[in-house]
């Protein structure tokens, strides 16, 4: 069956679509000796499918949730970094992380070799709630809070309405939950109410949560875990 170059690569856990689209424009990419191009199909069954000279071959498809501490970067080609994520996932098939945490944030992280999962997770669009648990400088008003679930404008782009819980009675602690992740947004939009994130714990992303896992431990999702995301 005929798909676009950049599923297949993505399925195969090369990369994100995104990611395998820059490599097919890169010229990196052949199908059957000829140099791929943006927009080409091609059947991963009968045609030869090459990423910078490596056959490309189908790869189990595995799905993991990391309790990450803080200290850990999660952009995996920084090579200046001492530590990251990938240091603490050890498995034979290549894996990425899905989305980004901060590296002074800690929390729930996944990661997959399966780029469509991984955009179902990531995209707004999708309505996947992220929820964080945050320590503040500062007491969070209840007008604050009105406003963090209004929106605020970042970069001139209003942010999508968050649900605000305050935790505890100095209002120091509160957990908020959103589906969007643009960089340091958690940060950032506390920053536009005139508050500061002390700390930030990532603690349910959809239906998965933290619990059960220690930090820097991880474990398998399991089938019904992964298929509440493949739609």
């Amino acid at each position: 069956m005929l798909h676009r170059i950049q599923k297949i690569m993505a399925s195969a856990g090369i990369a994100s679509r995104r990611k395998s689209e820059e490599l097919i424009a890169a010229g990196r990419v052949t199908v059957n000796g000829a140099v791929a191009s943006i927009g080409q199909s091609a059947d991963p069954e009968k045609d030869a499918i090459t990423v910078d000279g490596k056959v490309l071959g189908a790869e189990k498809k595995v799905y993991i949730a990391l309790y990450k501490p803080a200290g850990y970067v999660t952009t995996v080609a920084d090579k200046f970094a001492v530590r990251k994520v990938t240091d603490l996932v050890k498995v034979s098939e290549r894996v990425f992380p899905v989305g980004r945490l901060d590296a002074d944030a800690e929390g729930l992280l996944l990661f997959t070799n399966d780029g469509d999962f991984a955009n179902r997770v990531m995209h707004p669009r999708y309505n996947v709630d992220k929820a964080y648990v945050v320590r503040l400088r500062r007491p969070l008003a209840d007008a604050d809070v009105r406003q963090l679930e209004k929106g605020v404008v970042i970069d001139g782009v209003r942010t999508w309405p968050a649900k605000v819980k305050v935790l505890g009675p100095g209002r120091l602690d509160a957990e908020i939950t959103i589906h969007e992740g643009r960089h340091k947004i958690v940060k950032r939009m506390f920053k536009e109410v005139g508050n500061y994130v002390r700390s930030i714990t990532r603690t349910r992303i959809g239906s998965l949560s933290l619990e059960g896992l220690k930090k820097g431990v991880w474990r398998y999702l399991s089938k019904s875990e992964v298929k509440v995301f493949s739609g």
